[in-house]
């Protein structure tokens, strides 16, 4: 039988979340032979990678040791992005000029709620049904060809590593004893800090941090770089700093959390000074880890590393050829959708030896961090294109030249598109309210092979944020205007007077 998982507050929904994917009353199976494949963890990788292969036939054990869904449904996508709804909402209200108080145990309830309801997707039962063997416990590697899991050994052909990832707190003296939240705590809270110092500006602090500023807390975001979002555009960093401290948040860059006293007093170093900055919670969102400890990978022959993860090849095997890893646990681009895309590499490198590797370099990954505005990306950067010596052009639409942006109040942001003097999109940057809808077009136009130039010539309604994209093609269009083409033009049509 399973050990009963406590998830606070234990409400109904929290109760039912659980039920959905640790059971308390659930019975490992009794092993039957061998398996065509193992899957350790039962995050997105894990969950899909189960799915295709029983889908298939395959005889497939799923083995997960907390919660299945892993960090997406329980302590991040889903959890995080109905919190952001509702601080959102509290700030459309204020800017149309309303009050708008929100009720932090009535919100939070709100998230517990969906997210319960969700994770039907992720339950034990449905991927039971779907043939799939479901084992709860510790996964153990015996040798290269065996798992051990609560005192049962499952043979297998092939195996994946999926276990994801997790929070860190870093270092910093009286932090723990703090008793600092991560993403996979700060869900749990039913009463609203008065004030709460984030610790990292990337994208988990980031969003984190906005909404918390939006719901009422006084937020203090401290980002040792010298920018928001270290991995997105300059401008798109200058932005968020912009709205941020419009929106009454403290940011601190260039700084440096050295200590945390008499609870949440943190001395926070900026240049040659340092200050006390007095909080009632503390948010660490300054790195993640790969879960590879605890599972006797020297035993299956696979290398790993504790901060870089699992080894891996391109076509995700691991220093095992019949083992394979996907997701947070091996992979520099922690997104669920990555994961989800990874997986079905896995599946078919795994299940179908025979036919050519799929590999995870031929994936164009896009991203997108839910502040407001959001900020999205695909492609390489103007940073990495200069570091590469590459000749490229740089399209800039302002989103406050878009009518349907005007009419909404969301005028805010950009578009930033980098192509070569073929109109092949390198790279792409979008600030504004529907980044992360508006990437898909650029993220499917470059992994189809279209030039810019396809955007430009399909029709878009009137009045739409996409839009901006086409209005992109056409600055294109207009550089490749160059004063002696206008001027044989101006020639052509004087001739035809």
């Amino acid at each position: 039988m399973a050990d009963e998982i406590q998830i606070p507050p234990m409400d109904e929904h929290n109760r039912a979340l659980r039920e959905h994917v640790h059971p308390s009353a659930w019975e490992n199976p009794a092993p039957q032979g061998r398996y065509n494949l193992v899957v350790i963890g039962a995050g997105t990788a894990g969950l899909v990678t189960a799915a295709i292969g029983a889908g298939l036939g395959a005889k497939v054990a799923l083995i997960e040791r907390h919660l299945m869904g892993g960090d997406c449904l329980n302590f991040g996508c889903v959890p995080s992005k109905a919190l952001l709804h509702s601080s959102r909402m509290a700030a459309i209200i204020r800017a149309a000029g309303g009050e708008a108080e929100a009720d932090f145990s009535v919100v939070m309830e709100r998230v517990r709620r969906l997210r319960s309801g969700i994770s039907r997707h992720d339950s034990a039962a449905r991927f039971r049904d779907l043939g799939v063997d479901v084992y709860f416990g510790d996964a153990r590697f015996a040798d290269r060809e065996t798992v051990e899991v609560g005192g049962k050994r499952l043979r297998f052909k092939k195996a994946v590593i999926a276990t994801g990832a997790r929070a860190v707190v870093p270092p910093i003296p009286g932090l723990a004893e703090a008793g600092c939240l991560t993403n996979e705590t700060v869900f749990s809270l039913t009463e609203r800090p008065e004030s709460l110092l984030v610790i990292g500006g990337g994208p988990i602090g980031c969003e984190l941090a906005q909404a918390f500023q939006r719901l009422g807390t006084q937020v203090t975001l401290v980002e040792k770089g010298a920018r928001l979002l270290p991995r997105e555009d300059l401008d798109a960093s200058a932005v968020l700093l912009e709205v941020f401290r419009r929106e009454g948040m403290r940011v601190l860059l260039n700084a440096e959390v050295s200590g945390v006293e008499n609870g949440n007093a943190a001395r926070v170093r900026t240049g040659g000074t340092e200050q006390i900055v007095q909080a009632d919670a503390i948010l660490a969102a300054a790195g993640r880890a790969p879960n590879v400890e605890g599972m006797n990978l020297e035993a299956a022959g696979v290398r790993y590393d504790t901060r870089a993860g699992v080894e891996v090849n391109d076509a995700l095997q691991t220093s095992s050829p019949h083992i394979f890893a996907a997701g947070d646990v091996c992979s520099r681009y922690q997104f669920t959708h990555t994961a989800d895309f990874a997986a079905r590499i896995v599946a078919q490198n795994v299940l179908f030896p025979f036919l050519p590797k799929k590999k995870f370099s031929s994936l164009v990954v896009p991203w997108c961090t839910y502040t407001e505005p959001e900020v999205a990306h695909v492609g390489a950067s103007e940073a990495e294109l200069h570091a590469s010596g590459a000749a490229f052009d740089t399209l800039v639409v302002p989103m406050d030249s878009v009518d349907r942006a005007i009419l909404e109040d969301e005028t805010e942001g950009f578009a930033k598109v980098l192509v070569d003097a073929k109109g092949t999109i390198l790279g792409a940057t979008i600030v504004g309210a529907h980044a992360g809808e508006l990437i898909s077009e650029l993220t499917l136009a470059m992994s189809s092979g279209l030039k810019i130039g396809a955007i430009g010539s399909t029709i878009h309604p009137y009045p739409t944020q996409a839009e901006i994209l086409r209005k992109a093609a056409d600055a294109f269009n207009r550089k490749k205007l160059t004063p002696e083409r206008k001027a044989w033009l101006a020639w052509l049509f004087a001739r035809m007077r």
